[in-house]
């Protein structure tokens, strides 16, 4: 695939999927139409050599996975590649609803380590999921994106705060709830009936009563091409459904030779920790109903790679201090290999030696990060999936600017590159 026509693949992806569940929306509906057909955890499984299949958990996770014709999977092991469907946000509260000076405001959580300052002043739009009873009394879910601009973050006046330039600190509990809308005389205002109307105005019309929600705001302004050559992109969420899209598109192209597996966890950005996490078990008891013999499914792992794709910090033009000197990654010059010596990433010499040399044979750069020494080091689902399963795991990303942004920034020529060297990786006769 050409890089334009990857590129507005990846926008339109982009774009419908405001939530880490419209990711995972989306994604089914991709790998439905290449030919991979959903399981359901709580039913046996019939699965053969040939075919393609995935399973999706909390309806934000999702395993896909082909099963290569004539091969054994102790034997041959499974290419696997993972990324993380959340990104930093704000999160409804549960009774989020407050009126001041005749404006009704909703409560908010900073959902992971979101960059506050950029969510002032931004047409915001509400999605997530709800869950309702029906008519029937039956309970249902149903997702739901507004689309439209529904909320505001209006920042104080500089007439009002003198100091703002000289430094600021953003109290999410009082100054981040947005406004929603401007209520007169008796008027009220109830975050579940406002819901209840958008989904009977989406066809969803046997609603008895909202019981409740997982929502997030988010930016309405769409996926760009940024510079007088359109070098560079800009969008909401790259960290990291951009790396869950080029492994899905690395996935459905890859053929029926190898074992291979992309996995998509969702709460990254919150530790991982859960049942649909990278902690939790659900690549764990996926490998085990696959292959439920212990030795067997050992022998797999142990002939098994995981390549962990979360983005990374490319080198900031303006805060070049912020790299080592040796370690400065620039947008367009290929994918990062990201290197921790306290095992915040899971990449070693073994790992990052074959992924160079799938690289070359694809004739696509790679580059490394190694954050500087009196610095924290963030990390990823490698470190943690390698110790949940023992897979052997290299942590590599597409290199960026404005992570944790409500908009993100990330060269233009560095995706489809990537997607290259996935889909060789996931035809590797050996790792």
């Amino acid at each position: 695939m050409q890089k334009h026509e990857f590129n507005e693949q990846l926008f339109d992806f982009l774009a419908a999927s405001p939530t880490p569940f419209h990711a995972v929306y989306e994604m089914r509906a991709r790998l439905q139409e290449a030919g991979f057909i959903e399981l359901e955890e709580q039913n046996p499984w019939n699965v053969w050599p040939g075919g393609r299949y995935f399973i999706v958990r909390n309806e934000s996770s999702i395993i896909a996975w082909n099963m290569a014709t004539g091969s054994d999977l102790a034997t041959s092991g499974i290419r696997m590649v993972g990324a993380h469907t959340d990104s930093p946000c704000l999160k409804v509260k549960p009774n989020p609803e407050t009126i001041s000076q005749g404006c009704m405001r909703l409560g908010v959580e900073v959902y992971g380590g979101a960059l506050l300052n950029p969510w002032f002043d931004r047409d915001l739009s509400l999605a997530g999921r709800v869950n309702y009873v029906a008519s029937d009394g039956g309970l249902r879910s149903e997702l739901v994106n507004f689309q439209r601009p529904v909320a505001v973050i209006p920042s104080l006046a500089i007439h009002l705060d003198r100091e703002v330039n000289q430094g600021r600190n953003v109290n999410p509990q009082t100054e981040m709830p947005p406004l929603m809308a401007q209520l007169h005389g008796d008027d009220k205002a109830g975050l579940r009936e406002i819901l209840k109307q958008e989904l009977l105005a989406n066809h969803v019309d046997d609603i008895a009563e909202i019981l409740d929600y997982e929502l997030y705001f988010y930016d309405v302004q769409k996926p760009a091409y940024i510079g007088l050559n359109k070098e560079f992109f800009a969008s909401a969420r790259l960290d990291n459904l951009l790396s869950c899209f080029i492994g899905m598109q690395a996935l459905i192209e890859s053929n029926s030779d190898q074992n291979t597996l992309l996995v998509c966890n969702d709460h990254e950005e919150v530790g991982s920790m859960s049942a649909a996490g990278a902690q939790g078990p659900m690549l764990k008891q996926l490998l085990e109903r696959l292959v439920p013999d212990p030795e067997a499914r050992n022998r797999m792992i142990a002939n098994s790679m995981m390549v962990s794709v979360d983005n990374a910090h490319a080198v900031h033009p303006n805060f070049a201090d912020k790299h080592d000197s040796n370690h400065g990654p620039r947008m367009n010059s290929g994918a990062v290999i990201k290197i921790n010596a306290n095992q915040r990433y899971a990449s070693n010499s073994e790992t990052s030696s074959l992924f160079r040399h799938i690289a070359r044979q694809e004739d696509v750069t790679l580059q490394s990060f190694v954050v500087r020494s009196d610095m924290a080091c963030g990390s990823t689902i490698g470190p943690i999936t390698a110790a949940e399963i023992g897979v052997k795991t290299i942590d590599i990303g597409v290199p960026q600017l404005a992570m944790h942004s409500i908009r993100e920034l990330a060269g233009s020529d560095d995706p489809v590159n990537l997607a290259r060297v996935l889909s060789r990786f996931y035809r590797q006769q050996r790792v």
